[in-house]
Order: structure tokens, then sequence, then C-alpha cells
């Protein structure tokens, strides 16, 4: 893989490695990628790392937490209205779990449930259990499609609606557990219900470069 591949939404060639590994033959995986870096990727999630899943809006709002206020994420993708946060092995199993157990899990909603408990003075706006939309956790004999190695050419849609928000581009990257995912989700809910603003680290969707801190990276 070139090294030319380098840059703030494309793969590095050791970050290819990495992604490979994820499969049973990661050689030839890297030959094809080779012949069509410009291609889709499918992989295997639960072997090399898991993969959470999240509505776009809510995913970016828990990016924002990981890098603003936590220690960063690992690799992230975006891909046809979704964001996908690479997490250490066994987070599709535990943040399910987790979810549930601090009440902020989804399942059971009814119309009449509140995203807000407290009094009638406004003084409690703590999020009620509702306030995280589902999240996808894809582990072990799931497979996900992630965006391709490198944009397509110069002419390139330079906003793609598949495309790396933090490409992998070494092969050992650090990623975040269920702990961390679980505190991050926590944070953009309430953030949410409270409607207070933050400076996002995405630029304005008319804003031509693409700039992120990447000096906590792991």
């Amino acid at each position: 893989m070139s090294s030319s591949y380098s840059d703030v939404s494309g793969v590095t060639s050791d970050g290819a490695v990495w992604l490979a590994s994820a499969g049973t033959y990661p050689r030839s995986t890297l030959s094809l990628w080779a012949e069509q870096p410009t291609a889709p990727l499918v992989l295997a999630c639960g072997t090399a790392f898991d993969v959470v899943n999240a509505p776009a809006v809510f995913g970016r709002r828990m990016l924002d937490r990981l890098w603003g206020e936590g220690p960063g994420s690992g690799p992230v993708a975006a891909y046809r209205g979704r964001i996908l946060l690479f997490a250490a092995l066994g987070t599709a199993q535990r943040l399910p779990s987790l979810l549930r157990w601090e009440e902020w899990g989804s399942a059971g909603r009814s119309d009449g449930d509140s995203d807000v408990v407290g009094g009638s003075d406004g003084e409690d706006s703590r999020p009620g259990r509702h306030s995280v939309p589902p999240l996808l956790c894809h582990g072990r004999g799931d497979a996900v499609t992630v965006p391709a190695l490198v944009h397509n050419g110069a002419e390139a849609d330079p906003r793609p609606e598949s495309r790396w928000v933090v490409a992998p581009d070494t092969r050992r990257p650090w990623l975040p557990g269920p702990e961390i995912l679980l505190w991050a989700a926590v944070r953009a809910a309430r953030a949410a219900v409270s409607g207070g603003v933050r400076i996002s680290i995405f630029p304005p969707p008319d804003q031509g470069a693409k700039v992120y801190d990447v000096s906590r990276r792991r």
C-alpha cells in the first residue's frame, strides 16, 4: 500500500494492515485493496475490533465528547448516515448491558415516556432512561461496510457520505472500551436534552479544510 494514501480521510499502509487483520486471509485482502483502493470495505468484527454503530448526529456528539473531554477515539467512519466507532473487543456484548444497567437503554419506551425527569421547577434536568438512541453493536459473527481506503480521485466529493472521520494510521490503534463509550453516550444524551451549545470538532458543511485535533489519539 502506498504511503500517499496517508491523509486525514484516508488510511495509511499500517492502518490497512490493521484492517486486513480482521479477515481470515490478511495478505489476500491487502492484495485486493492494492488493486481497488477506492472500493468500500466489508470487514468482519469480533477478531481485531468491535464496532458501535450510531445515528449520525448522536454519533458526532459522542465523538465530540471523546475528543473534547475524554481520551480521544480509535478509528471512526461515516457511512450512509451512520457513525461507526471502532471499539475494543467485547464492547458489542458489554455496552448494551451497561446501558440497560444504567437505565439509559431505549428498549420498552412508550409514547408517554419523557426524556427528562424531575419536578416542575426545572431544577432537575437529568435525562431519563430513553435519551440514548438505539446503538447497533457489532461483534463476533457480524460484519460492517466501511469507506474505501482512499477518496476516488481529486474530483471526488470533498465531504462524501462514505468517508473516514478518524482514519486508522497504525497497526495497533488504541480502541475505547464499553465503559468509555457508555460515558460518551451519556454525556452526549445529557447535552442533547439540556440544549447546551458546544464547540464541535466537525467543520461546517461549507468549510473545505478537514482539520481535526489528533494530538490526543493513542
